[in-house]
């Protein structure tokens, strides 16, 4: 059984990862390290709420912290103003204030839509992240990034607010279906090839998702520690962190006009890595072959590289990007496997890499 702790430290906020197998059932004695006893909301979906939501009730109740569980439809759907307006009056009809704490506990969705809640309800409550999926462990739940999408864009109002801790159990991972594994290997991927070329070296040895899922921990650790770095770096996102999104301008434009949900965050950012990556290359900005090595891991984990596109639909979307600036956008790209890039292009020229 592995067991580790993160540290993340910002200018103003510390806090801790729990990275632990079946540390889910305990997760009440993990919050009274951080919290005394008091009211709390635990937001999750329709999918997770079922198979954990009265594992977590009942363990933080056998703390003495008092629990109530609210659920949201399963799906991208619910990332949005209308779901933040709901909540907020479900915490306000039970009579939550600013001395209750909040839990996300879900996947990527439940964790922005939870942490933009928290953040706003009453200028804002602590809260804490334990996230159920590959993407949310080794992405999603750390940073402070919050946020909920519009039509216009994905994750275009949100707030930076870090969470009290985070809890990481690996055992839940086995409850995902086969198409949310591939999805946080997307991510797996992306922090290999900007970050940490040992852990792509990791990757390139496992023979598929159902073997990564064996040893998840030791793809989550390092994953985790590539976004602990550059949050800690950067944590507005103005510098180093913008690395992070290798891939996902073109991956939230894809999801955007696909409509959410359809495609999913990983296969959009996959599927944005290898665009972004295919142009590049061939106007001179990243090495030859780059691409090619891209394209061998994503297919590995059975994850697309090509998608049928409306391209004009897709760089209207990107206008939109918070990585916009005025005629200006700052893409992601690699210098080598393990090493990225900032570089800002006119917004024009996200066409040519469309193509």
């Amino acid at each position: 059984m592995c067991q580790e702790m993160l540290r993340v430290n910002l200018t103003n906020h510390q806090y801790d990862i729990q990275i632990e197998r079946h540390l889910l059932k305990k997760c009440g004695q993990w919050v009274q390290t951080l919290w005394k006893p008091q009211r709390i909301a635990v937001i999750t979906d329709s999918n997770v709420a079922p198979l954990y939501g009265k594992m977590v009730t009942e363990s933080l109740e056998a703390c003495d912290f008092q629990v109530s569980l609210f659920v949201v439809p399963a799906g991208e759907q619910s990332k949005s103003l209308e779901q933040a307006a709901n909540l907020y009056d479900l915490l306000a009809e039970d009579g939550f204030t600013r001395s209750d704490g909040i839990i996300a506990l879900g996947g990527g969705v439940i964790g922005d839509l939870v942490g933009f809640v928290a953040s706003t309800y009453m200028r804002g409550l602590h809260f804490l992240q334990i996230p159920t999926t590959l993407v949310s462990q080794v992405d999603s739940s750390i940073g402070g990034k919050t946020a909920v999408n519009t039509k216009n864009a994905k994750n275009l109002v949100g707030t930076f607010s870090q969470p009290d801790g985070v809890l990481i159990d690996p055992e839940v991972l086995n409850t995902l279906d086969d198409r949310r594994l591939r999805e946080g290997i997307a991510e797996i991927i992306k922090s290999a090839a900007i970050a940490d070329e040992n852990l792509w070296d990791l990757l390139a040895s496992m023979k598929d998702e159902f073997e990564l899922l064996e040893r998840a921990e030791e793809v989550i650790i390092p994953s985790l520690k590539v976004k602990r770095t550059v949050v800690e770096e950067d944590e507005f996102d103005n510098g180093s962190r913008l690395t992070l999104n290798f891939g996902h301008t073109i991956g939230h434009g894809i999801e955007n006009t696909a409509g959410y949900g359809v495609v999913s965050h990983g296969e959009g950012v996959a599927v944005g890595m290898v665009m972004i990556s295919k142009h590049a290359e061939a106007i001179g900005e990243m090495p030859s072959g780059t691409t090619a090595q891209l394209i061998q891991m994503i297919e590995k984990f059975h994850l697309p590289t090509q998608l049928e596109i409306d391209s004009q639909a897709v760089y209207q979307a990107i206008t939109h990007d918070k990585k916009a600036r005025g005629s200006q956008l700052k893409i992601i790209l690699l210098e080598k496997i393990g090493q990225a890039k900032i570089v800002s292009i006119p917004i024009e020229t996200m066409k040519d890499y469309l193509q």
